[in-house]
């Protein structure tokens, strides 16, 4: 299963990089429930704070590194940990963004965002999934 998780994160790192490029792209700034920022400020605030459509940097920095040391060591229980924990956060940050989730709606589809907030949700929640302790 850690060949899995090591996979799957992977790709939603995939996911997150792009996701930095077109909020930075389109000025997606973060905006969630208690917070929010400005479009004029997403590349800085996509080092601490993240965007629409990505974690923040060093959550990414974080899962490139557990990545790598899961693929290069199956057994790594740190880096799986580490995995599960951020596709947790990952999956709770997509659904408090609200651009992230008007993308969601019918609605509010659009050609570009839409297919990237689904995916990199989906790879965040396998994440989580895929990062259960062995039974």
């Amino acid at each position: 299963m850690t060949a899995v998780l090591a996979r799957l994160s992977a790709a939603q790192l995939a996911a997150g990089l792009a996701g930095q490029v077109l909020a930075i792209a389109r000025r997606a700034h973060y905006d969630i429930p208690f917070m929010a920022g400005r479009p004029e400020d997403v590349v800085r605030d996509s080092l601490l704070n993240g965007t629409a459509f990505s974690a923040p940097v060093h959550m990414l920095a974080l899962q490139a590194w557990a990545t790598t040391r899961l693929a290069r060591r199956p057994g790594d229980v740190v880096a799986r940990r580490a995995l599960r924990g951020l596709g947790t956060v990952m999956v709770a940050g997509y659904l408090l963004e609200r651009r992230g989730r008007l993308r969601l709606t019918p609605s509010g589809a659009d050609a570009a965002e839409t297919p990237l907030v689904a995916t990199a949700l989906g790879l965040a929640a396998a994440m989580a999934l895929a990062g259960r302790p062995p039974r």
